[in-house]
């Protein structure tokens, strides 16, 4: 679960910028990501985190400067080319006093952050476990993940040197998850933990701790309003109408379709092309929906089944999604047949009897961040 650069990271870099000199009171700076490049007049179009796209000149008095994803010391950065600046990469920009002449431009290169994002999401598989919080005892916490063939427990370990952070309600973006601290995480709460893991996978000393109270939901889509980029979705079991949200961060993805199950209580196997690194001796569902392409709020249809994760909103009935999987049948019936065969104890937003039966504990198999609660 990669971090990305965001306006936070950015803002300390401004608050070291501003102070550089007393001409700065009167020029206007500015984050943004760069739009276009227009070489032949020597300007650049960049779309603030904040308002409309400013066109802002380049002059031979342009100080450029580049510095790597995630550094947040301006002495460390390295002066460039105007003309290595590219579509895409994040900025800080200062414009000269009352112009749009260009008087400095910090630069953070797409290429790298996205080369960064990558390795960290590796990392983060490679290294990291995720879980619904079953326990607490002083530093410890412990996480219960459910997987096709049972239950696996771990039991993480936080320190002093433990970065904790929290998703905040109707949040979509691990960036913007805020700095808290273990004694706010709570039984229930959705854990995703990076860190040192023991040989059998069972215990953790954390480095990084990502947690928040998570909502699952299900239903069918009712209508789709593009412009708004809002659903209306009828819940499963209780057929009242929930509008979900969409941000530019949420993620749209469409599940393949796949036979039905030969039974309710029947479970698919882990087969020879399992996804690595799971849970020791089951499915792992986040690897799964690792590798399902995404795609656009004009592939979803009415009447389609969808899987919902999102925050827990601050309006009652409306959410912001942070994944939201069509053609998700298949997905209900697995998680209704773990709860055929004990392997399903409750998961919020699913209530009352529905599609085959379903009903409040049907979903629990896919808690636990089992259906990308946390957004990469």
């Amino acid at each position: 679960m990669p971090s990305t650069v965001n306006v936070k990271q950015f803002a300390i870099l401004l608050g070291i910028l501003l102070p550089l000199g007393a001409q700065a009171q009167s020029s206007r700076a500015f984050v943004g990501t760069v739009v276009t490049l227009r070489v032949e007049s020597a300007a650049v179009e960049v779309k603030p985190d904040s308002g409309d796209v400013v066109v802002a000149q380049l002059t031979s008095d342009t100080i450029a400067q580049k510095i790597a994803p995630g550094e947040k010391d301006l002495k460390k950065a390295e002066a460039i080319e105007v003309t290595d600046l590219a579509k895409g990469d994040r900025v800080l920009v200062t414009l000269e006093p009352d112009s749009t002449r260009i008087r400095r431009i910090v630069v953070m290169s797409a290429k790298e952050i996205a080369n960064r994002n990558d390795a960290d999401r590796l990392d983060w598989q490679k290294r990291g476990v995720a879980g619904i919080v079953s326990a607490k005892s002083g530093n410890q916490i412990t996480v219960k993940n459910k997987t096709l063939t049972g239950e696996i427990q771990t039991t993480i370990t936080v320190n002093d040197r433990t970065a904790v952070r929290r998703y905040a309600p109707d949040s979509v973006k691990f960036a913007d998850a805020e700095a808290s601290k273990v004694a706010e995480i709570s039984i229930g709460d959705q854990v995703r933990a990076r860190g040192e893991k023991s040989a059998d996978g069972l215990t953790m000393t954390a480095q990084d701790v990502v947690f928040g109270t998570f909502l699952i939901e299900a239903g069918a889509i009712g209508s789709i309003d593009p412009v708004a980029r809002e659903m209306k979705v009828k819940e499963l079991g209780t057929n009242k109408v929930l509008t979900v949200k969409l941000t530019a961060d949420s993620q749209l993805k469409q599940m393949f379709a796949m036979p039905p199950m030969a039974g309710r209580g029947s479970l698919p196997g882990r087969g020879p092309g399992g996804a690595p690194g799971g849970p020791p001796g089951g499915f792992d569902i986040n690897q799964t929906i690792e590798h399902i392409p995404a795609v656009k709020l004009e592939d979803l249809k009415p009447g389609a089944m969808v899987v919902i994760t999102s925050t827990k909103g601050a309006k009652s009935g409306e959410i912001t999604a942070i994944l939201v999987l069509s053609n998700a049948d298949m997905l209900i019936q697995m998680a209704s047949a773990m709860k055929a065969t004990g392997r399903g104890a409750g998961a919020p937003g699913m209530t009352g009897a529905g599609m085959g039966g379903m009903n409040s504990g049907d979903l629990n198999g896919l808690m636990g961040l089992g259906i990308g609660g946390m957004n990469q």
